[in-house]
Parts: C-alpha cells; sequence; structure tokens
C-alpha cells in the first residue's frame, strides 16, 4: 500500500493517479468553497477552466439554474455571480443551482486526476469525512495520491500542511504504508502546526497575501474544521455530494 503526495499539479502524470483514490486539495480557497456549496445543497460544481469556457457553458442552461462562479487574481471575476469565497456559497445563493467553476489553482488540478478510480476533494472543513474514506480504501488495498493544487502550480504551504494531517492519521494502525518523499515532508509540516491553521495560514504566502486583499474571514472559514461534514466526489466532469443518492 503507498501514499504519495504532489505538491503542485504540475508534477502530476497520468500514470500516478491511474487506480488510485485521488485527493485533490486547495485549502484556499477552492477544495473549502466546494464543500460548503454541496453542503448547501447545490445541485453539483462543475470544474471549468477558463472564464470564457464559463460563460460558453452556462448557454446549455437555463439562466435561473445556474451560478458562474470564479475568481482570478482572489478577486470574483467580472459579471460573475459569486466568487471563490467559501461565505459567498450560501444556502440562498446555491440551493438547487448548478455552479460553473473557474479558479486559478483548484479546477485546474481536478484536471489532472485522469485514470483515477475516485477523485475526491479534501480540506479542513471536511477532513473526517474524507478521513474515513480514505482509511477504507486503504485497508481495502487501493493506493492514495493526494494532489495539492498549490499557489500558480508552485508548491503551497497550506495544502501540504493538509495533506500532511490526512496522510498523518490515515496510516494509523495500518502498517507497511510507503510514503514518498512528499509525503513525509508534509508530515513535518503537519507536525509543525499541529492545530494551529491560521498560524499556518498567516505562514504562507497565499494565506497573507489573502489576508491583505481583505479575505480574513475566509481564513477564519476555511480553518473550521469539520464545519461541513460531506464527501464531495468528482465523476462524470461534475463534483457531487456523496450519498444515498450519489453511490461510488
Amino acid at each position: 500500500m503507498r501514499i504519495d503526495v504532489a505538491f503542485g499539479v504540475g508534477s502530476v502524470t497520468p500514470a500516478e493517479t491511474s487506480g488510485r483514490l485521488v485527493v485533490m486539495i486547495d485549502v484556499l480557497r477552492a477544495s473549502t468553497s466546494i464543500t460548503v456549496a454541496l453542503a448547501n445543497d447545490a445541485r453539483a460544481v462543475i470544474p471549468i477552466e477558463t472564464p470564457d469556457d464559463v460563460v460558453m457553458r452556462s448557454k446549455a442552461f437555463e439562466r435561473r439554474d445556474v451560478r458562474l462562479a470564479g475568481e482570478r487574481r482572489m478577486n470574483r471575476i467580472e459579471g460573475f455571480d459569486l466568487g471563490n469565497s467559501p461565505l459567498e456559497f450560501t444556502r440562498e445563493h446555491v440551493e438547487g443551482k448548478t455552479i460553473l467553476m473557474t479558479t486559478t489553482n483548484g479546477t485546474p488540478a481536478i484536471s489532472t486526476t485522469q485514470g483515477a478510480r475516485d477523485v475526491i476533494i479534501g480540506s479542513y472543513v471536511n477532513y473526517t469525512a474524507v478521513l474515513t474514506m480514505l482509511r477504507a480504501a486503504l485497508r481495502g488495498g487501493t493506493d492514495i495520491m493526494i494532489v495539492c493544487a498549490g499557489r500558480e502550480r508552485q508548491f503551497a504551504l497550506e495544502d501540504a500542511g493538509c495533506a500532511g494531517r490526512y496522510v498523518a492519521n490515515v496510516t494509523k494502525r495500518i502498517t507497511g504504508v510507503e510514503l514518498n518523499d512528499a509525503a513525509q515532508s508534509s508530515l513535518l509540516i503537519d507536525r509543525k502546526y499541529g492545530d494551529q491553521f491560521i498560524r499556518l495560514f498567516d505562514a504562507s504566502e497565499h494565506g497573507r497575501a489573502l489576508r491583505e486583499a481583505g479575505f480574513e474571514q475566509d481564513l477564519i472559514a476555511c480553518a473550521a474544521l469539520d464545519s461541513y461534514p460531506i464527501i464531495p466526489i468528482y465523476q462524470d466532469r461534475q463534483i457531487t455530494k456523496l450519498g444515498p443518492d450519489r453511490e461510488r
């Protein structure tokens, strides 16, 4: 059994994700926002590469049934309904809606997961729910790949710290699990910061940039451990909530 972590989507190849359970992590903020949207009963989140593609895809929907969401340089794209702040994805705004979403880091990372057995979205806000699925997969002999979206295709401290928490706990009481160097490095980061998620965010380049841009409350929302205990699963080019009506 093996757990690999990838820091930044540029280092992920189809061979590394094939047949594995893959977790995509973009703590600040796409993973968190996607989880919040589905917890508030959005119908689905469809990750899309560019803003222009979002607009084109929206033409296949009745306008009342869809929400355009996305950011560039941390801010909401002009003309879109929502940005990438988890605080925007309230039940009032998203219930029953399909969210067409493009972000700088998170949505491109999802496109790197071709050939995976399953792809789920992980963060701190749904940590224990995702961890439970990871442990079941590992016990069943399925290898795990954790893809850290990073910031602009580069290493991001907050994603690595979250990955390290998953690695540390999924391997408890399970022997013989092999870890790549990135997985071992992520363990050290989680060990350094522990439950001090805001301290982790403030140590990270992206966390500081968000705070300086006025998104301090987003950092608090992204640090709320297990506040939205659901598992978002990516299948058929859309992300929905795993549950009785959406089995693997």
